[in-house]
């Protein structure tokens, strides 16, 4: 048995001076940062990029030269295409960037041979397709743009002349970042990894203990490692009592209520029974609908809101984007005390911008809004030319459920579990149905309102191949329309889209991503039918010929103007987005030194759903630290007045345990997205929720409007709970 121990701890010990090297290969990087292209004024390290809170190896490439001309050297810098929606992925879910060449020592290509050009290629680890990227040379060039889950780039000497393929010598070479993946399954040989794996029993806790815990439904392409299986959240499950689920009324469609200036609406939070999937399921809903009452309102109108809690858990309501009166802003413990089941709350509500807007709990949003409690707001405006003319508008809601084969899958009952990255469900929802389907005439052209109400889930969303007209976002329109094949849009998030349907059939409505397979370390597609668009072989009796033009919104770009002087201004204010965690299982921390190497920008499914399902408030807090002070979450004490504009730079972490997206939400007030990665956003709308990639920069102009105490956080669910939130003072 001695030798048998001593031969495991050796493979273990092994196993970790293999993780810390590939760790230390991938960020350490000596030997390029012996050239004085690597020095601190370089784009790849500067501030313009990144700062010490956040290393570049997510969107840098080193560059080696060949055998044959090692003194060539350089990098290349993965910059952002500038997107609409804060990060950019085509409609097949794969990342986009243009690269930036800076390169030094290559020789006139002369000397190489009969050559008289340098050109940037891009091809996949399979070597096809090979795409030309474009002449390069000493210095930095822009080079074309790469949509490539891993890719290498190389450069060749070429002759004189357009060339589709590589025939010239090669001289410089580099490889993704994506491409430093490892594969979990190494960990196979670890003791940890082995741990648990003749545990067949689902039970989670000791058979004294109540209530017992089951483990959660795996992803279907990927599946669990053997350690994973001793592990399970330190809280309880909660769901709702069985005294609850008896005699529940069935839930309704939503339906459309339009309030008028002064009007009073009462909002019952109710216990409902849903049948999804043919789950007979106990659920939430305003009103008893799903979604909840849409409330339809004009511009500059008041209404009173009479909000009758209902359901077994305490709660307050948010009326989310909304500048209104920080006292009905509706978060407990700022603005109001938790409305107690059997009480009631009375808000007042203004709306002083057209858009559209969402109403949700703000106290265990993780299990109220997932189970239902969540609606839209659609505020008109009074300019009859505010939207482009079309058919019919269509109000879409995106959500995603996890089921497992008794029902809905339990919550943290202390706390949140799935803290990490967020509850993602295995079930889609559009409206609240599985079986989403829209009928439109030919010729029809629908304006379709999106929002994302999912927990942590960050859609991409295409409407077969129609192109879509892109034409707002949460607070108000664009400067300038733009086709887009895909939205992606991040929870909490709300587009305005308008499509045209041309031809007869039926189109699918489809969230297309590219997942991560942590066992293998590769990427695989992920598609999902969210819905169908019939379109009927009857066409419409008057057509829209101005849906083809682009209309330029001359009173945004005006109100804009005055904001696009301060892209260079200093920032005011900076925040960092952290991780800090305690007492993870040891099969966890092992696991999260392999995907350190690399983290996708966008977690866009959720492929590692044990680990995830087991990180609670007992071992997971997020943070929003205050670089400049120190402060964190609640200790942030941010001051402004009505009338300031504060630039705020905010840094993913790259450097940080396991960095991912971060959807967040400012109350009260509205912002615009000047820049991100140190690139200019010249397209502006105003937001009140922005995504912030993993291991990226952003900054935003935050206009301050309205007097009162206004909460900043992120908007994944269980990152709220874990305590992702300050609260910053505007004094009039």
């Amino acid at each position: 048995m001695m030798h048998v121990f001593r031969a495991v701890s050796i493979v273990q010990l092994g196993l970790m001076a293999f993780v810390l090297i590939m760790v230390y290969m991938h960020t350490g990087a000596p030997a390029q940062a012996q050239s004085p292209l690597f020095a601190e004024e370089n784009p790849c390290y500067d501030d313009g990029w990144e700062n010490k809170y956040q290393m570049s190896d997510l969107y840098c490439i080193p560059l080696q030269g060949t055998p044959d001309y090692r003194d060539v050297n350089g990098y290349a810098v993965m910059r952002p295409v500038m997107s609409p929606f804060g990060v950019d992925v085509d409609r097949h879910g794969y990342h986009q960037y243009q690269l930036e060449f800076v390169i030094e020592g290559l020789p006139d290509p002369s000397e190489i041979g009969e050559y008289e050009q340098y050109i940037a290629w891009v091809t996949t680890p399979q070597f096809y397709p090979v795409k030309k990227l474009g002449e390069v040379g000493n210095g930095s060039t822009v080079s074309g743009e790469v949509a490539f889950n891993m890719f290498t780039v190389f450069v060749s000497a070429e002759p004189a002349g357009t060339h589709t393929e590589r025939k010239g010598t090669l001289v410089l070479r580099g490889m993704s970042p994506s491409s430093r993946m490892e594969g979990h399954d190494l960990l196979q040989v670890a003791p940890l990894a082995l741990m648990g794996q003749d545990e067949h029993t689902h039970s989670m806790h000791d058979e004294s203990e109540e209530p017992l815990w089951t483990m959660p439904p795996m992803h279907p392409n990927v599946s669990m490692l053997p350690g994973m299986m001793h592990i399970k959240p330190e809280v309880n499950p909660y769901s709702i009592p069985d005294s609850v689920k008896r005699s529940l009324p069935d839930a309704e469609q939503r339906k459309r209520v339009f309030l008028r200036d002064g009007d009073t609406f009462t909002l019952r939070a109710n216990t409902v029974r849903r049948q999804i999937l043919g789950y007979d399921l106990a659920m939430y809903g305003f009103n008893k609908q799903y979604p909840g009452p849409l409330l339809e309102v004009n511009k500059g109108d008041e209404v009173q809101i009479n909000f009758v809690n209902e359901v077994n858990l305490p709660s307050a309501i948010h009326w989310h984007g909304l500048r209104l009166n920080y006292r009905h802003d509706g978060v407990p413990g700022l603005t109001q005390e938790l409305v107690q089941p059997g009480a009631s709350h009375r808000y007042v509500l203004n709306f002083p911008d057209p858009g559209l807007y969402w109403y949700h709990p703000h106290f265990r949003e993780d299990i109220k809004m997932d189970l239902g409690l969540y609606a839209n707001i659609l505020v008109r405006s009074d300019d009859p030319q505010y939207f482009n003319p079309v058919h019919r508008e269509e109000i879409v809601v995106l959500d995603d459920l996890l089921l497992d084969e008794k029902g809905v899958v339990p919550y943290g009952e202390e706390s949140s579990n799935y803290m990490m990255m967020g509850r993602f469900g295995n079930t889609f929802l559009l409206n609240g149905i599985t079986d989403y389907k829209l009928s439109v005439k030919l010729g029809e052209v629908i304006r379709f309102y999106l929002t994302n109400t999912s927990n942590t889930r960050t859609y991409n969303v295409s409407i077969g191949e129609q192109p879509m007209k892109l034409v707002a976002s949460d607070v108000g329109r664009f400067e300038k329309e733009v086709w887009v094949d895909n939205v992606i849009i991040a929870t909490a998030e709300r587009y305005m889209v308008e499509v045209h349907f041309d031809a007869p059939g039926r189109i699918p409505i489809l969230n297309k991503v590219q997942a991560i397979h942590h066992r293998k370390g590769l990427f695989f597609p992920e598609v999902d039918t969210l819905g169908f668009i019939d379109v009927q072989d009857v066409s419409v009796e008057n057509g829209i010929p101005s849906f083809k033009k682009l209309r330029e919104n001359e009173e945004v770009i005006k109100e804009f103007a005055s904001i696009k002087a301060y892209y260079n201004t200093p920032v005011d204010k900076e925040l960092v987005v952290k991780l800090e965690t305690e007492n993870l299982p040891a099969v966890v921390q092992q696991l999260m030194r392999f995907d350190y190497v690399y983290f996708n920008p966008v977690e866009w499914s959720g492929t590692m759903p044990m680990m995830n399902w087991a990180s609670s408030g007992e071992e997971i807090q997020w943070v929003l630290e205050d670089p400049e002070t120190g402060h964190k979450n609640m200790d942030i004490d941010w001051a402004f007045r009505v009338g300031d504009r504060v630039k705020i730079k905010l840094t993913n972490e790259r450097d940080a345990f396991h960095a991912m997206q971060h959807p967040i939400h400012i109350h009260g007030q509205r912002f615009a997205v000047l820049k991100r990665n140190g690139v200019r956003n010249e397209n502006l709308v105003w937001k009140d929720t922005m995504i912030v990639p993993a291991g990226s920069t952003a900054e935003i102009l935050l206009e301050i409007s309205n007097p009162g105490k206004w909460m900043m956080h992120c908007h994944i669910a269980e990152h709220i709970d874990s305590g992702m939130m300050f609260v910053f003072d505007v004094e009039e």
